[in-house]
């Protein structure tokens, strides 16, 4: 039969779901606590407590061995100590039971054991909930609604509450006490008074989780999502990818008579999702990705300076479809692609092209006259709003593919020359600066999240010399003084000046690398890019280097400066003259190879 004690300490255990171990620690320092209050010693003397698997404490306590016991509470005669440890002499310290059992503990004592031990089981409750929920981080949970406020609603999740901040709401669902919610764990942090989670039903990973849920072929890895854009509550667009032959993506998520998609249409408040079926053709993809709209051609390019663009032309009636409510179909196209998009129609592509004939990538198309003027005929019938047959309709679009093909393959020579000037420049930078992480610059945090995509120092210095309108554009949005806060930053930078070291990885255009060039190359190269503004960036070499390795002071180092020569094609140093008899620097600068 079950003593008293083993019922209760297994009642506790069941129902605060805890482990034997951690209730057990908990009596312990109860019973510790509650003998140093009732004897009054102080924390430095060493207790320790036993709980016998009857129940029954045991509470030993450092002594020192003395021939007469002034103090019962710290001193032990050495006939009583050798009970405990037989080897012990005089002034040794020995742990000795105490004749003292819990019944004898005052009021205080057995007040200071209760909340001792309330409180150590609520701690590792706490941490229990908190290893519990912070290990299903990005799942869906089913929760209760307890509470409605206008910034928030607090879920009851069985042992636990979380909250769903107002921001992480579908836009147009209203809630109320007792509803059943499927929710997403988007981050668990420790509070003093336990865990606390907050949940998600805008973010994407919600649908991608519901997928997982409704299609079995994802769940079992023969269809993988490539990518979800989401705008909760309005439309969503998921590229999928079978991995296994035989088995159609789309139709999986779909499933049969569209009763997949349904219920997550229905978990997600009627939001419209749209399963497009991932292509390693961009091309393809792209196209793909502007679905329910029928797009007549799509022309990418990829440029170093203002990123991936790429340029869909689509039949005129399909215009409006392609781009959607305030844009909505094209921007959550481009973030599925990753890519930006710019729209048009036929008529409108090939109104531009004619307006700008006059340029060198349409120089062999100025001479086909009777195709010319075959077009600017078939556009001025309708603009005085007479009937165009679909064969002309037909007729402007080859027109505009045409044109279109031929800027491309202009557009991807400068890209060519552009990417070569870059990695001639990128060659002139520290290959130190290349490795250095931007977090590493004294510069604000929201700074360094903008800076992020341009993922090291030596890049960010690469910009500064041949596009800073880029680095503008990153910290638009941040306090005014930004930029000089990066500048100083700069400035500040410690890198090695080893002219035999080569920057980092140089920019690929395809099988075509930087190659080391001469310097009449260097000059047709810089024919076809714009002018670069001028920037400088100095160093002090005083400092420790990155690597916090200790480098000797060289103070005729003192003042160097980077700075990009135009006429040079590259970056050059500066170093300021100081002036004879100790005078502060000059403003004449001496160029150093």
């Amino acid at each position: 039969m079950k003593s008293e004690f083993e019922l209760a300490f297994n009642e506790i255990s069941d129902l605060r779901a805890l482990p034997r171990d951690v209730v057990l620690e908990a009596l312990r320092n109860a019973l510790v606590s509650a003998y140093q209050r009732e004897a009054g010693i102080g924390k430095s003397q060493r207790v320790e407590a036993e709980i016998e698997a009857t129940g029954r404490p045991r509470i030993m306590v450092e002594k020192e061995v003395v021939e007469d016991v002034f103090d019962e509470r710290t001193e032990v005669k050495l006939e009583d100590a050798r009970y405990f440890d037989p080897n012990c002499q005089l002034g040794d310290m020995v742990m000795v039971q105490i004749d003292q059992t819990t019944k004898n503990f005052g009021r205080i004592a057995a007040q200071t054991a209760k909340q001792v031990i309330l409180q150590k089981i609520r701690d590792a409750e706490r941490n229990t909930l908190f290893e519990e929920f912070s290990s299903r981080e990005g799942d869906l949970v089913n929760g209760t609604v307890q509470a409605v406020n206008a910034t928030m609603i607090t879920v009851g999740l069985g042992r636990a509450e979380a909250v769903l901040p107002r921001a992480q709401w579908i836009p147009g669902e209203r809630y109320k006490p007792h509803d059943k919610l499927r929710a997403y764990i988007l981050e668990v942090k420790r509070s003093s008074r336990g865990p606390q989670i907050i949940l998600s039903r805008s973010h994407r990973n919600v649908l991608r989780r519901l997928l997982e849920l409704e299609v079995p072929e994802i769940y079992n890895g023969q269809v993988e999502i490539k990518n979800i854009a989401r705008e909760a509550g309005y439309r969503s667009k998921v590229a999928v990818a079978a991995l296994q032959d035989g088995i159609d993506p789309v139709g999986a998520c779909v499933g049969m008579r569209g009763n997949r998609i349904q219920n997550i249409v229905k978990e997600l408040h009627d939001e419209k999702i749209d399963v497009i079926e991932w292509n390693a053709n961009q091309e393809m993809f792209i196209a793909k990705s502007l679905s329910p709209a029928r797009v007549s051609g799509v022309y990418l390019e990829d440029d170093p300076d203002t990123g991936r663009t790429a340029i869909v032309i689509v039949p005129e009636d399909q215009l409006s479809l392609a781009i959607g409510k305030e844009g909505q179909n094209a921007r959550l196209a481009a973030k599925l692609t990753g890519w930006r998009i710019d729209i048009k129609s036929v008529p409108e592509a090939v109104q531009d092209v004619l307006g700008n004939l006059d340029e060198p990538m349409y120089g062999d198309l100025r001479e086909q006259k009777a195709l010319i003027e075959d077009v600017q005929r078939i556009l001025e019938k309708k603009a005085n709003n007479r009937t165009v047959m679909p064969e002309e309709y037909q007729q402007l679009a080859r027109f505009a593919d045409v044109a279109q093909r031929r800027a491309v393959a202009h557009r991807d020579q400068l890209r060519r020359a552009r990417i070569e000037e870059i990695n001639a420049i990128r060659r002139t930078l520290p290959a130190a600066a290349f490795q250095m992480p931007i977090s590493a610059l004294a510069i604000p945090d929201s700074l360094v999240e903008a800076l992020a995509s341009l993922e090291n120092v030596g890049e960010v210095m690469l910009r500064f010399l041949i596009d800073e309108k880029r680095v503008h554009q990153l910290i638009s949005g941040l306090p005014e003084d930004s930029l000089a806060r990066l500048q100083a930053a700069l400035e500040q930078v410690v890198l090695p000046t080893d002219p035999d070291q080569v920057a980092g990885t140089e920019v690929e255009e395809g099988a075509v690398e930087g190659e080391a060039e001469g310097d009449e190359q260097a000059a047709k190269r810089r024919e076809f890019a714009p002018a670069q503004e001028s920037f400088e960036v100095s160093f002090d070499e005083e400092d420790s280097d990155i690597d916090g390795k200790d480098k000797k002071k060289d103070k005729k180092k003192k003042g160097r400066t980077l700075v990009f020569d135009e006429n040079r094609g590259g970056v050059v140093v500066k170093r300021q003259r100081k002036q004879r008899g100790g005078k502060p620097w000059s403003e004449a600068w001496d160029d150093e190879e």
